[in-house]
């Protein structure tokens, strides 16, 4: 291991939950495959599809049945430069069944022992595990198992999982597993593998995407179809929520071992997450943005010159919403996608000087124009504001902001990284004060009936809502044990106090 091991070992409730930072951040990508003697270059290239999906650290972990031996690599910073053909790390992964993970970390500090696949000794052999999601009881599980002497060497939720396997009565490790996974709340795709086996799990109500796939009769697990796409892989069908698959020599057997549930997919994959190549439950993500942005140029026309993204997640949407203006689309921002992450800085200074490294205008095409800024989402608005301001100063006269998502009001609890609700912009501000603040001459969000038209899912039902769409509407699909807990001890604090 080329990045030595931070010597942090405080551990303690906030590790579950850090702070969040401008903007959403998701987490993680995973990748898995069975069968193949280049198994492990495979689930790089996967990996290499999914970088969007986390930039923080990546590892890969195999096994090897001609000496029933597992073996791990995992590195800070991006695949292509822990995985290539210089580090040799691949070469140091022998075996037919490969598991892999990018990390964007929603839950955990970014050191080597929280990168993924995490791996341990269980009665009954190895077990390697890789998780994207968040366990909305992540704190009252560890808190359990600490109090029963379990051990933990990490602080990500994803050990949570490794440890209820392993303390397990069942006797075969997928029955374990399938055993711990019933003690779980929140959103999981999960791929593992064992002796001889990989499993790809996914959570009841299908708030995290897991995929199969197939190449040249090997089967693939992936958190999205733009990765089969990379190394060859064709498309089977997705793993439906709920869905245990395990996959042996002798084929794919799929299990459903959890009470139905109404699945909810989350919809910021179509917002935001998902590559615009992929395709989701069905639908090709780069058709829904376009929607999105045609939906939203009926909802909220603008007399402009020119409709600019964005970049990169208001693109399709904003190629949308020229479309369905008629008013002429052009790139009035320009992104370097040659900035590293050693440019996002953790301090708000920090992050403002990283838009000009990050973005600049287009001055020939914005000066002196009426321009529609389109954009996936806002969050806290302190980026959308830079923005705006740097678009204002390049000569543009008017600006007219639209957003492609609905007003983001409640935080997520799933496994995307989002501020408090108190820091959102839309919790605490009309439409009209974020218009003032953002200082923009106006400000329309696609409506929620407008954002599942574009979704192909017809009118909200707020019984049974197709997707899990609790940013906007606070609407959860799961219990919300952490978050419960916390806000019963907070108010007995406070009763405290007033006594």
């Amino acid at each position: 291991m080329t990045h030595p091991e931070a010597s942090d070992r405080q551990h303690d409730d906030d590790d579950f939950h850090p702070g969040s930072k401008d903007g959403m951040r998701h987490k993680c990508g995973v990748f898995g495959v069975f069968g193949r003697d280049d198994a492990a270059i495979l689930t790089a290239l996967g990996l290499h599809a999914l970088q969007h999906r986390g930039q923080e650290a990546c590892g890969v972990a195999t096994y090897d049945d001609r000496n029933n031996r597992f073996y791990t690599e995992r590195h800070m910073g991006l695949v292509g430069d822990s995985f290539s053909e210089e580090t040799g790390a691949v070469s140091r992964l022998p075996g037919r069944i490969a598991i892999g993970h990018n990390r964007y970390s929603t839950s955990g500090r970014v050191v080597l022992r929280n990168i993924q696949p995490i791996f341990a000794d269980i009665a009954g052999g190895g077990f390697a595990i890789a998780h994207n999601g968040n366990l909305t009881n992540a704190r009252a599980l560890h808190r359990e198992l600490v109090d029963s002497g379990a051990i933990f060497q990490s602080t990500m939720d994803t050990e949570v999982i490794l440890q209820l396997t392993a303390r397990s009565s069942k006797s075969k490790i997928q029955d374990r597993f399938i055993d711990a996974l019933r003690h779980l709340e929140g959103g999981f795709a999960l791929v593992a593998m064992t002796n001889g086996k990989l499993i790809g799990a996914r959570d009841p109500w299908g708030l995290r995407p897991l995929c199969l796939g197939e190449i040249d009769g090997a089967p693939v697990l992936s958190s999205e179809t733009c990765a089969l796409d990379g190394i060859g892989a064709s498309f089977v069908r997705n793993i439906e929520p709920g869905e245990v698959v395990v996959i042996t020599e002798t084929g794919v057997e799929s299990l459903m071992p959890f009470t139905r549930r109404l699945a909810s997919p989350c919809v910021f994959e179509y917002v935001y997450f998902a590559r615009p190549d992929s395709v989701m439950h069905g639908q090709s993500v780069y058709e829904v943005r376009e929607r999105f942005g045609r939906i939203l140029a009926r909802e909220h026309p603008a007399d402009a010159d020119v409709i600019c993204p964005v970049p990169d997640g208001g693109n399709p949407a904003a190629l949308g919403f020229a479309q369905g203006s008629g008013t002429p689309f052009g790139f009035g921002i320009i992104r370097n996608h040659y900035v590293g992450r050693t440019f996002i800085q953790p301090t708000q200074t920090g992050r403002q000087r990283s838009i000009s490294k990050k973005h600049a205008p287009n001055k020939a095409l914005l000066e002196g124009k009426r321009v529609v800024l389109v954009d996936d989402s806002i969050v806290r608005g302190n980026t959308s504001q830079k923005i705006i301001q740097m678009v204002r100063d390049a000569g543009a006269r008017e600006i007219h902001f639209r957003v492609a998502s609905p007003p983001i009001k409640y935080p997520d609890f799933y496994g995307i990284d989002m501020p408090s609700k108190e820091e959102l912009i839309a919790s605490a501000m009309s439409i009209d004060q974020m218009r003032r603040y953002l200082k923009v001459d106006s400000l329309g969000f696609i409506s929620l009936p407008g954002f599942y038209e574009a979704l192909g899912a017809g009118e909200r039902n707020p019984a049974h809502p197709q997707f899990a769409d609790h940013c906007f509407t606070g609407d959860y699909p799961t219990r919300l044990v952490d978050r419960d807990q916390d806000m019963a001890r907070k108010e007995q604090q406070l009763s405290l106090l007033d006594d």
